[in-house]
């Protein structure tokens, strides 16, 4: 589930909330009760962990030369 980020039209508080992608979005701001607009992000990249993910992870080389 993602992390939204939100921001209030009236008192301009910031704040984020985790919540499904199918919830409808947040209207109310929990400071003032003002109208809250979600703010479009760049969100988080994805990570790979451990060996396996690049050419050079698992890559052995099977040629049987070598150049020096």
């Amino acid at each position: 589930m993602p992390t939204y980020d939100y921001k209030c039209n009236q008192c301009s508080h910031v704040f984020e909330y985790f919540q499904a992608m199918t919830d409808e979005p947040l209207s109310v701001c929990p400071e003032c009760g003002g109208e809250v607009k979600r703010m479009i992000g760049g969100g988080s990249g994805l990570i790979f962990k451990g060996s396996g993910f690049y050419v050079t992870d698992s890559k052995k080389s099977t040629s049987g030369s070598s150049s020096k």
